[in-house]
């Protein structure tokens, strides 16, 4: 395999320490990508002989983020609800049904263009690494449908299937069904299995025992928790050890030590707190607890139509009390403990010799710009696994 040489990088944020409060930005650096590994890095001046040459010219590189928390299978459009709930209508699960009877009625070839649409997106603001989600079937075929549709798009996929209980069906029945055969029949299609604990959702015994169906099949656990309400989903994810307890706006202390106490990172939405006007996460008080934490589109037609990491990292910096290095970690080296991929041969968000060449170069000299210049479309090029991407129209490596 050829070796391709970028120089020229006037700060490379590896993400290699073992902590957002290690410094380990590299000046004046250079790396060589091999067979889509990172093979060296270091200070330019000692940079090895490669088969190519790309000269970044004095811009900024880091990983690529790591989106683990989306719902890209959909089809149909909520402005109308947005547009209500900006006028003072009050946020609540049940429009998750307006989406399930638009993604029932859609083919599954029309789902997997609008995926892999959204994808696309996310890739030119700087995302290599993405999670979806089922949920919006919400019966046998339409979840069997969303799986193999969020397969062909995502990197890991999660069973939704307890996001709410469709209309016209017992919610006994529903239960039985999503830890039965839809949960069979999704199994060969995804890695993870979810549910939505909230009120109008799910409460936390029934959580549990979805995702103790989950477990038994082999899958990992995730929960949407706390969004809403002080809803017991944070304590229920420490409990049971689940990779990710996602959304986490209502904490209180007891919540924020089980997550302290624990492996579950607190996976925090910015963006669609804001499409909600709902209260920021304690993201201050988790960090300072010494929680993990990390940060996610939440990509969906409702309550987050957006695929800009930037955007909430920006956020995060803005809203949240993070500063730019915490976000950033958040969103590359944080998002990849809460998808099991922080360490091994498969691991994302971090740049270090071996491991996987998935990486972003930014039109500025340093990472600060990204909340510096919120807004901005500032990724100009990105590499996955060594593959390098097509630059945006009009802007490219050059000076």
């Amino acid at each position: 395999m050829t070796a391709e040489l970028l120089t020229g990088i006037a700060e490379l944020t590896t993400q290699a320490a073992e902590s957002s409060h290690d410094d380990d930005r590299l000046l004046g650096a250079a790396l060589v990508i091999e067979n889509g590994r990172i093979a060296w890095l270091g200070p330019a001046a000692e940079a090895p002989a490669a088969d190519s040459v790309v000269d970044v010219h004095g811009r900024a590189v880091l990983p690529g983020w790591v989106d683990t928390h989306s719902h890209l299978v959909f089809a149909g459009d909520r402005a109308a609800e947005f547009e209500a709930r900006m006028a003072g209508q009050r946020y609540a699960a049940g429009g998750i049904v307006s989406t399930m009877l638009a993604t029932r009625a859609a083919n599954e070839a029309d789902l997997v263009a609008n995926a892999r649409c959204l994808r696309r997106e996310a890739e030119a603001q700087g995302t290599t690494f993405l999670e979806t989600k089922t949920g919006y079937g919400l019966d046998l075929a339409g979840e069997l449908r969303s799986a193999r549709a969020a397969a062909e798009v995502a990197d890991v996929v999660s069973f939704l299937g307890a996001h709410v209980v469709p209309p016209g069906i017992d919610r006994r029945d529903y239960l039985d069904l999503v830890t039965g055969p839809m949960l069979a029949s999704v199994a060969p299609y995804v890695d993870f299995v979810d549910a939505f604990c909230e009120t109008g959702a799910f409460d936390v015994e029934e959580c549990r025992e979805v995702l103790l169906a989950g477990r038994a099949a082999g899958l990992g656990l995730r929960l949407h928790g706390n969004q809403l309400g002080f809803s017991g989903g944070v304590r229920l994810a420490a409990e049971l050890g689940c990779a990710s307890v996602d959304h986490c706006n209502h904490l209180d202390d007891a919540d924020i030590d089980a997550l302290a106490g624990s492996n579950t990172v607190a996976t925090l939405l910015p963006a669609c707190d804001l499409s909600t006007r709902a209260p920021f996460p304690p993201a201050r008080r988790l960090l300072d607890a010494g929680a993990h934490i990390a940060l996610a589109s939440n990509c969906n037609p409702g309550t987050s139509y957006t695929t800009s990491m930037p955007f909430c990292v920006a956020t995060a910096v803005l809203q949240m009390g993070l500063t730019v290095r915490e976000a950033i970690w958040a969103a590359t080296r944080g998002a990849a403990r809460a998808v099991g991929r922080e360490h091994g041969p498969d691991a994302v968000g971090s740049l270090r010799i071996g491991g996987r060449a998935d990486l972003q170069v930014l039109d500025a000299p340093s990472v600060a710009h990204l909340a510096y210049r919120p807004g901005m479309q500032l990724c100009v090029a990105t590499w996955t696994e060594g593959a390098r991407a097509r630059p945006l129209a009009n802007r490219d490596l050059s000076t």
